[in-house]
């Protein structure tokens, strides 16, 4: 039926255009199937996340106890017994993996942060800005590995030959974090609205008191999960940790001097040993299995630590969220 014309102008019919029951029926089908999929799909997903933490929880819960997180492994011989009743802990690897992955957060956070504001605020797409942003891509593919290598190398030429501590593997663990820091706070900081800008600087505020007070301000809670992820991407490294600040079976609280051992070094150094040996003349309470049930131990610590540190980001973010009331 054509549009009817009156002295207003055409008169457009619309009841040509609206749904036949046989495609609403079919828009619902579409639906349903759109909807099922993508539940499917989020149960997908979950599966290796629960499988993971599932297989965590059953094999490292036994192995979770009081003498295990208060003691190092001096003194373990075998899978015989401590005289504390114990089977050895991991002290001295909870102690390194939270110094250096601190001292890697120290060095690449306020590094990225202010890389990320000169792309943001100051380069405006220059050559140099250009030059950095396909730096930080390349730093983002490099194997764990050769920062591993880089760091020893660099305290080899720094320090000394044979130089192995924490604040290498903290150097190291940097080199990779690195990059994700850098980029995700220049995509926070991209999404704020220019009008913030304009309002401070028509109030008179200066550039600098603007970047710090209102654009990182505003980003902040972005710039915080960014930085979450990053350090949950390096926190289990083992490779680099090896070459850069090695394996101790002591308590080494001194990240400048020394080895010291990393939860994922440590779950690596107890599943490569196998399994112990009781012999005939071994301690009744010797265990065979003692160095698997240690590294699913120590793995489920790490996890405990990574999910930690992510409750941590989320409250800072909340805390210093833009509109909170005080």
């Amino acid at each position: 039926m054509m549009a009817s014309r009156t002295d207003h102008g055409p008169v457009i019919d619309f009841d040509r255009f609206r749904p036949t029951r046989s495609s609403i029926r079919a828009r619902k089908r579409k639906d349903r199937l759109m909807t099922v999929l993508i539940g499917l799909s989020f149960l997908v997903a979950l599966i290796p996340l629960v499988s993971v933490l599932w297989v965590s929880l059953s094999k490292g819960v036994r192995r979770l106890t009081p003498d295990f997180l208060t003691h190092n492994m001096s003194g373990v011989v075998g899978g015989n017994p401590t005289p504390t009743g114990g089977y050895g802990g991991i002290l001295h690897a909870v102690i390194g993996t939270l110094e250096i992955t601190f001292g890697s957060m120290v060095i690449s956070i306020p590094v990225g942060v202010m890389c990320a504001v000169y792309l943001v605020e100051y380069a405006h797409g220059g050559r140099l800005a250009k030059a950095i942003s396909l730096m930080v891509d390349v730093m983002s593919g490099i194997p764990s590995i050769v920062a591993g290598l880089f760091a020893f190398s660099m305290f080899a030429l720094v320090v000394g030959p044979g130089t192995v501590n924490g604040l290498a593997g903290s150097v190291a663990l940097s080199l990779l974090m690195l990059p994700t820091v850098v980029k995700t706070s220049e995509d926070m900081l991209a999404v704020v609205p220019n009008d913030l800008r304009e309002a401070a600087y028509a109030l008179g505020v200066t550039k600098q008191r603007t970047i710090t007070s209102i654009v990182l301000r505003t980003a902040l809670p972005g710039i915080v999960s960014g930085t979450i992820l990053a350090v949950a991407r390096v926190i289990g490294e083992t490779a680099p940790l090896l070459i850069a600040s090695g394996f101790i079976a002591t308590t080494n609280p001194n990240l400048f001097s020394g080895r010291m051992t990393t939860l994922p070094v440590f779950v690596y150094n107890e599943y490569s040993q196998g399994l112990a040996v009781c012999g005939p003349g071994a301690d009744p309470g010797c265990l065979t299995d003692i160095h698997m049930q240690r590294a699913w131990a120590a793995a489920l610590v790490l996890i405990f630590i990574v999910l930690l540190l992510n409750l941590l980001g989320r409250l800072v973010s909340r805390i210093f969220a833009v509109g909170r009331t005080r």
